[in-house]
């Protein structure tokens, strides 16, 4: 039990100098239990203060489906932030809510890169408009491999964030899980973090366990442990690079046969993209499920599909795919998107075709 100890203590410690934050708790199973235990901590330290009235969480419109319930399960009111036409948030409508919730205003939940697969252009204004009013900001971490070594979670101007361990620091990428979300926070939440009675540190401020254990699965953090310690801080920085490096690659072998929906001003994409197959189902009636299946013929797992826009097809090649499997992907998709052009020269069937 002192060596796994020992190997907690190294893992947080870790962690805190990757997100730049003070503290980290290890307890939360996944990382919608990490959102939930994160705006619980919010809640805890807004109460402390007497700020009893804060109950109003900010949550784009692009974001994970979690985000939401979360914010409703630690007895939030969730109202929605509009996106611009360029993916980001809008920050005409979040300045707007910001001034009406202005006395309510708990927290804003943001996912950085956001869940359009683009660095959000005014992210610290952003956090900065919310401390501002009195909220704090939750950063969602699902999109952390985007971020390892070259910016941070506390940079932006975050207070707390969840991690995905099972995707930016494990297997990694596509293990599936089991999953575990801790979450890291800034030196004004730390005292808030959860408790429980096997743990030392719980204190009278502490949130109640939000799991049954007090390392959450404890025997998969040797995964990330293992992972973090192998790679170093040149090698964790390099995966978040190649994660870069292999959406925008993808982006520039395919983005002649395919619409991306959103990019920065520069044409480049985070670690992520998005295609946007509206115009082909128009013209064909070929949707992107209809794509989707056909990779599986191809050999591929399919995409995440019409998430966060609908019609739309999800690429997140990660850091984990080598240069021949990206190849492979990309010469798949040039061929499905000649199957399309043959449905809409009229030499394949309109109905009856491989699509």
């Amino acid at each position: 039990a002192t060596g796994y100890a020992e190997i907690l203590k190294e893992l947080e410690d870790a962690l805190c100098l990757i997100t730049e934050f003070d503290a980290v708790s290890l307890q939360p199973n996944s990382g919608a239990q990490g959102e939930l235990a994160g705006l619980m901590v919010i809640r805890a330290y807004q109460r402390d203060r007497g700020q009893l009235k804060r109950d109003v969480v900010l949550i784009p419109a692009s974001a994970h489906g979690t985000n939401p319930a979360s914010a409703v399960m630690a007895g939030m009111t969730v109202v929605v932030i509009k996106c611009s036409e360029n993916g980001d948030v809008d920050l005409q409508d979040l300045q707007d809510k910001v001034i009406k919730f202005s006395l309510r205003l708990s927290a804003l939940m943001i996912t950085y890169p956001s869940t359009h697969g683009v660095f959000e252009e005014g992210i610290q204004d952003i956090c900065r408009l919310v401390h501002e009013h009195g909220g704090l900001v939750y950063m969602d971490g699902a999109n952390m491999n985007a971020q390892v070594g070259l910016t941070s979670p506390s940079r932006i101007g975050a207070d707390v964030c969840h991690l995905n361990l099972h995707k930016t620091f494990a297997i990694p990428h596509g293990g599936g899980g089991p999953g575990m979300g801790p979450i890291a926070v800034a030196s004004h939440l730390k005292k808030f973090l959860p408790g429980h009675p096997y743990l030392d540190r719980t204190q009278e401020t502490s949130i109640p366990p939000v799991s049954a254990a007090p390392w959450g699965s404890a025997s998969i953090l040797l995964i990330s442990y293992g992972y973090i310690r192998l790679l170093g801080p040149d090698g964790v920085t390099e995966a978040t690079k190649t994660a870069i490096l292999n959406a925008n690659y993808i982006k520039a072998r395919l983005e002649k046969c395919f619409d991306v929906l959103y990019t920065r001003a520069n044409g480049r994409v985070a670690h992520e993209l998005i295609f946007d197959l509206r115009r082909v189902k128009t013209a064909t009636g070929i949707s992107e499920e209809d794509v989707a299946k056909r990779l599986i013929d191809y050999g591929f797992h399919a995409p995440t599909v019409s998430f966060p826009v609908a019609g739309t097809l999800m690429i997140e090649p990660t850091e984990s795919e080598s240069l021949s499997e990206l190849d492979r992907f990309c010469d798949a998709m040039v061929s499905i998107h000649s199957e399309i052009e043959a449905v809409e020269d009229g030499r394949a069937d309109p109905i009856n075709n491989v699509l």
